[in-house]
């Protein structure tokens, strides 16, 4: 399969000579490099039954695109600043290193992986208490067999309010390695949602990271409904007192599809609180698995964290491994955490078909069903039924 193989190291680190050097040098690039090759992925498989190898897969450097990849920016609000990342660098390096490679982000492996090769993307920064009723849509779409880096960074002063769509796209065969940063000031209200359908072939892997403010909210909501793979780091650091963060994924393997999702939140500071949100289901031959971390420091009391994940296995050949972890160090906190794997409840089925219904429906609208409180955390109902057709459609 394309990008499946671990490339050349000096093949990848002669790519890096055709990107531009205003956001990074070329020894940042190489080092960044460095680290991708240096570190490991932190998803080992748990088995023989294990297709993916995620500490085997690295770009084919022939196939890496510095010039073509398709980047559509939407913004209607023009108190907003959105631009493209080298416009950023060349007329606003100031802003944008108040957010760029601040998260931590590109400690990862991938997340390094993108750093080096950083130049595709788009900076938002939103100044202190504009209210931005229409999302700002940013989408990405690499050519069919090609490999691309986006950088999505956005910045929001205080008492700013946005909500951000990011849509991930491509044609068969890509290979998309991303990063998102968010960063807020105090009072900050963001929702940030991204929409994965990557075509037959594509393999998705993105690295995302908010820092809140005092007395902010922000939320991640993802859904992964394409690609052969899809792995994504969703994590928010709460360093600041009264920050309130959420965190929603849904993922639907089917055929041979595989989705890994790692999420984690950090109360670093007291009097914070934080829900993360899982639905999945699996079909087929879909296999997928989530990490959930919740750690809280030691200084941290009076934090509130809450970790929920559900999953649905609807064939005999289905994999989806449930890895919900909590790391408390305070003792004046709320934590919880819960985790079901299983098949349709057949009561729930037997109490639609006593309505009339042919089994096929029934299960099918009890699936549906089963993602709606996840889906509910998106933003617009344009964008929610668009999900809600896309998993109709994994269904039939």
């Amino acid at each position: 399969m394309p990008n499946s193989a671990v490339a050349s190291p000096n093949e990848l680190y002669d790519v890096l000579s055709s990107f531009d050097g205003a956001l990074l040098s070329r020894e940042e690039r190489a080092h960044a490099l460095d680290r991708f090759f240096a570190l490991r992925s932190g998803r080992e498989k748990p088995g023989r039954f294990w297709r993916v190898d995620l500490d085997s897969i690295a770009p084919d450097p022939g196939t890496v695109d510095a010039t073509s990849a398709s980047l559509q920016i939407d913004s209607h609000d023009s108190r907003v600043l959105v631009c493209d990342l080298a416009t950023a660098a060349r007329d606003h390096p100031q802003l944008l290193a108040r957010a760029f490679a601040t998260t931590g982000v590109d400690a990862t492996k991938f997340g390094a992986l993108a750093r080096a090769f950083a130049g595709l993307g788009a900076f938002i920064y939103l100044r202190a208490d504009v209210d931005c009723n229409d999302p700002i849509t940013i989408a990405y779409a690499p050519p069919p067999g090609s490999a691309i880096f986006a950088h999505t960074i956005v910045l929001a002063e205080h008492g700013a309010r946005a909500t951000i769509v990011e849509r991930i796209g491509g044609g068969e065969g890509a290979f998309f390695c991303g990063v998102s940063e968010v960063v807020t000031e105090e009072r900050a209200q963001l929702l940030y949602a991204v929409v994965q359908h990557a075509g037959a072939g594509g393999r998705v892997i993105s690295s995302r990271a908010m820092r809140p403010g005092r007395d902010a909210e922000v939320a991640w909501a993802s859904a992964e409904l394409g690609g052969d793979l899809a792995a994504s780091d969703l994590s928010i650091a709460i360093e600041h007192p009264g920050a309130r963060a959420e965190v929603t994924a849904l993922f639907f393997p089917r055929a041979a599809e595989h989705v890994d999702v790692v999420s984690t939140v950090e109360h670093r500071a007291g009097e914070a609180t934080s829900e993360t949100l899982i639905k999945s289901a699996a079909t087929d031959s879909g296999q997928a698995r989530f990490l959930g971390n919740i750690r809280i420091a030691a200084h941290a009391q009076g934090s509130d964290a809450r970790l929920r994940d559900d999953a649905l296995l609807l064939s005999r050949n289905a994999h989806v491994d449930s890895v919900p972890a909590l790391e408390i160090g305070a003792n004046d906190v709320k934590a919880y955490h819960g985790a079901t794997v299983g098949a349709i409840d057949e009561e729930q089925v037997f109490y639609v078909e006593s309505r009339g219904i042919d089994r096929n429906a029934a299960e099918r609208m009890i699936a549906l069903g089963f993602f709606e409180p996840a889906i509910e955390r998106f933003p617009t109902e344009s964008l929610r039924s668009e999900i809600r057709r896309t998993l109709a459609e994994k269904l039939s």
